[in-house]
């Protein structure tokens, strides 16, 4: 994420909280009760976006992750094709001795 994006979801943050405490103040609550709405409901926006992100990085989801595994796989799938069927089975019978000493 670029730091550009990062201030376009700050602003857009800052103006939802605007916005929702309009909202709540056309609604009929006084400037004070939708203040303190708006607040919560905010707030508890975040811990929600922070629990979701503390659960991608407990998974090991998160993107970085993801990506770094899509391409080590990719690289091992490429091995594997460039392999000689001599090359192959001798990789399949150092599997085998390995499987039977582990």
């Amino acid at each position: 994420m670029r730091r550009i994006d990062v201030i376009y979801i700050g602003l857009a943050v800052f103006l939802a909280g605007g916005g929702i405490y309009l909202l709540l103040e056309r609604l009929g609550l006084d400037s004070i009760n939708a203040g303190i709405w708006s607040q919560v409901l905010l707030v508890g926006g975040l811990m929600v976006w922070v629990i979701t992100y503390l659960t991608r990085v407990l998974t090991k989801r998160m993107t970085y992750n993801q990506q770094l595994k899509d391409y080590e796989d990719a690289v091992l799938q490429k091995r594997l094709e460039e392999m000689t069927p001599e090359e192959l089975e001798k990789l399949q019978a150092e599997i085998e001795t390995e499987k039977r000493q582990g």
